[in-house]
């Protein structure tokens, strides 16, 4: 009659305690792994944000480029002074709203009526 020898108790200890330190290294690196994600989204949206602070700094940088040429200069009296060279005739028009609301916005409601 053959009898089922049973494991020894220090060798349930090791394989519990390599069990439990495989489980806690797995729930580290998944964790590990979701925060490498997040990090790398935020990365992403770091770098976009930074694209386009770059796109609107070269935009300024040709703009002031252009107002320190005698054309900018011109152009500048022009649109932020009123002013004109001798001999040009400055129009200004002006949008007059004649729809019942006033000048307000397409859904806006006049004071004093209910929807």
């Amino acid at each position: 009659m053959t009898r089922i020898q049973m494991p020894r108790i220090r060798w349930l200890l090791i394989y519990a305690v390599l069990t439990f330190i495989a489980a806690v290294n797995a729930a580290a690196f998944f964790k590990e792994i979701g925060r490498i994600e997040r990090m790398s989204d935020a990365l992403e949206s770091r770098m976009d944000e930074y694209a386009g602070i770059m796109r609107k700094n070269q935009e300024l940088e040709m703009e002031n480029e252009f107002y320190a040429t005698r054309e900018g200069v011109i152009e500048a009296a022009r649109r932020f002074f009123n002013l004109a060279m001798p001999g040009e005739k400055m129009y200004r028009i002006e949008i007059v709203s004649n729809d019942a609301s006033g000048g307000q916005g397409r859904d806006s409601v006049p004071p004093g009526q209910t929807p």
